[in-house]
Formats: structure tokens, C-alpha cells, sequence
């Protein structure tokens, strides 16, 4: 259920730096490791954006992996599973490369500013 707190989130970003105009797209970046169901988010989005300049705007999710490096033999690999021990040398002690990432990456608005705010 964070997907709701995540999309009042992205939703206050994207109204912010919208300078009142009609937002049509929202790029978002997410980490595997967020754990965060796209269709959730989408849902939410669609509900609190609703009455604002983002109402009727389209979520774009890249989606990026979890990879991770092992701190002691420098191995990296791509987390399939949440298994965090490195499949050389059995150690634990891993460094996370990718898959923390949550972040609006860009948004689209028309030209002429619009009428509905938050």
C-alpha cells in the first residue's frame, strides 16, 4: 500500500515543477529493490491526480535491476532473487550498485498553463 504514499509523492514533484501548466507525461526511474507494483502506482496516481494539473497525465516507469557488487572479491551479478551473498565466494558483505532508485526523471506539459491546481 506505499504506492499510495509514493504517488502523492510523485504527484507534488510533478505539480511543483509544472509552473501551473497541464502535465501530460511523468518519467518516473524505479530500483527493483523499491519493490513498488506498477499497476498500484499507477492506480494511486490516477486518484490523486485528480483535480490537479496532472489529471489525466501518463505514468512511464523504467523499471531498473538490482545489481550488486561483492565487498570482498569485487564480483558483481544481477539480484534474480533477494539473495544477498555472492554466488563466487559466499560472502555477505555486498555493496548495492543499482535498484534503490525512485525518482521522477522528467515530466511533459502542454504550452499554455491550465486552470486546475493542487
Amino acid at each position: 500500500m506505499h504506492e499510495l504514499s509514493l504517488s502523492s509523492a510523485v504527484l507534488d514533484t510533478a505539480v511543483r515543477h509544472a509552473d501551473g501548466k497541464k502535465v501530460k507525461l511523468v518519467e518516473l526511474t524505479i530500483g527493483a529493490l523499491r519493490q513498488v507494483v506498477s499497476s498500484s502506482l499507477e492506480f494511486y496516481f490516477e486518484i490523486v491526480s485528480r483535480g490537479t494539473v496532472c489529471e489525466g497525465a501518463r505514468l512511464d516507469l523504467n523499471l531498473v535491476e538490482a545489481r550488486v557488487r561483492c565487498g570482498a572479491c569485487e564480483t558483481s551479478w544481477t539480484l534474480d532473487d533477494p539473495i544477498f551473498r555472492c554466488p563466487s565466494c559466499e560472502d555477505s558483505e555486498v555493496e548495492v550498485l543499482t535498484g534503490n532508485e525512485f525518482f521522477v526523471e522528467s515530466i511533459d506539459v502542454e504550452e499554455e498553463a491550465c486552470t486546475a491546481q493542487r
